[in-house]
């Protein structure tokens, strides 16, 4: 591919360590708003992004790990979340990248726990799909030597990389196993044989606390100095609201209208599926 000579070229993008990723990305996200979207300089940038932030989608799925599923599986998931959040992202905003972007790769993860029951039922689609998947897979890694990628798959197959990324989880969904089935000797009439419903803990509500700060976090740096300030004062320092008009010299009242307007936002936030990049 013939780019532009004053294009920054990576030659392995998935090699980039994490912390010179987020300068990097700095770098190519305002490449990504120069070039105009459907020319190759384009594409490549917007690849090169997705491959050198596949790091940050894998600490992100940590937090999953305990689920069940195959942790590559949900990588592949966070990865949609991260795409979305290069095609959302502003550069105007005075955020960190890494910031924005993290909300949206849980928030995908979170809505494929959640909606994902294909290991009952597949759509027809799907299930034609996993089959042409499989043929790609085969192909290309005997060609390439190695896994091939989303990308080069969705070429392979004429499909988007959101639709090879939803085929390869569909194809999970023809795997299942009962979770009284017997453990070990596979004999299920043993009383003494433990089953994998025995070694499933339950939930800590922990997580779902770090989960929730987590996804508040970009969002208190949305908002402007005032209602941070507000925020940290009401929460952090614990003042009551008259304090806080003391200590700002503005009325109780005028205060309690602030922090109502801020929370509301903050609610909204957490409660949308993905927070809005436009």
């Amino acid at each position: 591919m013939d780019l532009h000579p004053d294009l920054p070229v990576l030659e392995a993008p998935f090699e980039v360590a994490p912390q010179d990723a987020r300068a990097l990305s700095k770098v190519f996200l305002r490449e990504l708003a120069a070039r105009e979207e459907g020319t190759p300089e384009h594409q490549y940038v917007r690849n090169t992004l997705i491959e050198m932030n596949t790091s940050l989608v894998r600490y992100a799925a940590q937090r999953f790990r305990a689920r069940g599923d195959e942790m590559e599986d949900i990588v592949q998931v966070g990865v949609i979340g991260l795409i979305k959040a290069i095609d959302r992202f502003d550069l105007s905003r005075e955020v960190e990248f890494a910031t924005f972007a993290v909300p949206y790769i849980v928030g995908e993860i979170k809505r494929f726990f959640r909606d994902t029951t294909w290991a009952v039922h597949v759509p027809r689609r799907l299930q034609e799909a996993r089959v042409e998947l499989a043929r790609a897979g085969d192909e290309l890694s005997s060609r390439l030597g190695r896994p091939p990628r989303v990308a080069e798959l969705a070429e392979r197959m004429d499909l988007s990389e959101d639709e090879v990324v939803e085929a390869q989880i569909a194809a999970n969904g023809y795997h299942t196993a009962s979770l009284d089935a017997a453990l070990g000797s596979g004999d299920e009439d043993d009383a003494d044989a433990a089953s994998l419903a025995d070694f499933i803990g339950e939930e800590d509500p922990a997580l779902a606390l770090f989960e929730d700060f987590h996804t508040l976090a970009p969002l208190v740096g949305l908002l402007d100095e005032r209602d941070r300030l507000l925020i940290h004062l009401r929460f952090v320092e614990e003042l009551t609201q008259s304090e806080i008009g003391d200590r700002l010299g503005v009325s109780q009242m005028h205060v309690s209208r602030l922090l109502g307007r801020a929370l509301a936002l903050l609610r909204e936030g957490m409660l949308a599926e993905t927070p809005e990049g436009s």
